[in-house]
């Protein structure tokens, strides 16, 4: 036997002793994980982590986050997504749009408080979903990371939690700030999003709920250590070896607690508006000048592409419906009997104006010109050229709302430019971006 045979026999193990050997060490590297790194558990030293930390930052998301989604769905059920194509920008929604309803105009801050809420409480609760986030981290990276069938499951379902929570709010806080740097449509994309999140959360809420409120009850010293020094109770969260304590539990709730008070002081004012609108830091938006038209603007006549040669003597409007068109001059309209409605704007980015006072002609009565009465739709069309919402369908019971208006006079002057002059729809309760600005054609009659 040379000697590289004989080298080979003694290193490598034979027969079914040296396949058991190889087998154990697989289980004790599944089980113990690498030497290093963040699958240890002594890797995670922070002696504030454990259940009932975890419990009482997930009872918060849990009202929070409910309300948020809650409003959420009801902002898109406000977009009349099922006028179609205009209004539409998630196609092929199917059962997701089950709970869909005709959007009503009573009361007229409907849109304004629930979209307000939506947004800032999206936004305070930024600071828990962080801390939520750090303190399950551990979790994260347990070892193995699949034990069974039911653990991959769990595993999948906190993907679709943890991914969706940072991609609705991450697209959110982006459309807050008009930023739209992320592929495709905001609508499709945070709606979807949200959809996947909602998934996530509702099995995570039904399997991890027991555990919360036992976790609750127990309080801060609920979760013992075992003998081994392996956590017993703490579902993981403990660390075996803790670090001197820099900071109580009640100091990082606090914390966090003064950081989502911090983000509701300068978030909050863009919804109430008033004076408090001076401190929305964080979601500024632009004003159309001094006089009855200081108030906030989404869009701008420059930035829509609208100019003084669109709207200037030549202007006209174009109203089409049961077979009949009508051509009115501004001074056509003007001529009309003009009705007056007090009514706020409200768009999806969470701000909103207070009540401003408009005058111009009813809707109805647009309508009813070109011999169509009754309850009708009306899909109205911009002179804004490109962009997302050159036009947008009204429902029915928007359209027959005396207060819905197709304006030209606001807070007792004419309309300025930014603010859609020579002439804008106002409606009740309605999302802003459907108080359609710089009206070229009104066709009713059809739904779109």
């Amino acid at each position: 036997m040379d000697e590289h045979t004989d080298r080979t026999r003694r290193s490598a193990p034979v027969g079914p002793e040296g396949s058991s050997s190889r087998q154990d060490g697989l289980r004790a590297f599944l089980r113990d994980g690498p030497p290093l790194g963040p699958t240890r558990p002594k890797f995670w030293r922070s002696p504030i982590r454990g259940p009932w930390t975890t419990s009482v930052l997930g009872a918060v998301l849990l009202v929070g986050l409910t309300l948020v989604a809650v409003t959420g769905l009801l902002s898109y059920a406000a977009y009349n997504p099922d006028l179609t194509p205009v209004n539409d920008k998630t196609p092929d929604k199917g059962l997701l749009g089950f709970y869909l309803f005709a959007w009503p105009t009573d009361p007229p801050w409907l849109y304004r408080l629930t979209q307000g809420v939506h947004v800032t409480l999206g936004i305070v609760l930024v600071p828990v979903l962080l801390a939520k986030l750090w303190s399950v981290i551990p979790l994260f990276f347990a070892w193995p990371p699949v034990r069974s069938v039911a653990h991959a499951l769990e595993r999948l379902s906190l993907l679709c939690l943890v991914g969706g929570a940072l991609f609705v709010f991450a697209t959110g806080l982006l459309n807050v700030q008009l930023e739209y740097v992320f592929p495709g449509s905001f609508y499709v994309l945070h709606f979807y999003g949200s959809w996947v999140f909602l998934g996530g959360f509702a099995v995570h809420v039904a399997t991890k709920a027991p555990t919360m409120v036992r976790a609750l009850r127990e309080g801060p010293a609920g979760a013992k250590e075992s003998g081994g020094g392996a956590p017993s109770g703490g579902a993981g969260l403990l660390s075996p070896d803790p670090a001197p304590a820099t900071l109580s539990r009640g100091g990082l709730l606090g914390m966090v607690g003064l950081g989502s008070l911090a983000l509701l002081a300068v978030t909050v004012g863009q919804s109430i508006g008033g004076p408090l609108r001076s401190t929305a830091v964080l979601a500024p938006r632009g004003r159309s000048g001094a006089g009855p038209g200081d108030f906030p603007v989404n869009n701008t006549a420059a930035r829509a592409g609208v100019g003084e040669d669109d709207v200037g003597a030549g202007w006209r409007l174009t109203v089409r419906g049961g077979g009949r068109e009508a051509v009115l001059s501004r001074e056509d309209l003007l001529a009309l009997p003009q009705h007056d409605a007090a009514l706020p704007i409200a768009c999806v980015e969470g701000w909103s104006t207070q009540n401003q006072d408009w005058s111009g002609v009813r809707l109805a009565d647009l309508a009813g010109l070109v011999g169509v009465w009754g309850p009708t739709a009306v899909v109205v069309e911009s002179l804004q050229r490109g962009g997302s919402f050159t036009s947008a369908g009204l429902r029915a019971n928007q359209v027959g709302d005396p207060r819905s208006l197709l304006a030209l006079r606001v807070n007792g002057a004419d309309l300025s430019l930014d603010h859609g002059y020579p002439a804008r729809v106002i409606v009740p309760a309605s999302p802003g971006v459907h108080n359609t600005k710089w009206v070229g054609r009104l066709t009713f009659g059809e739904s779109p």
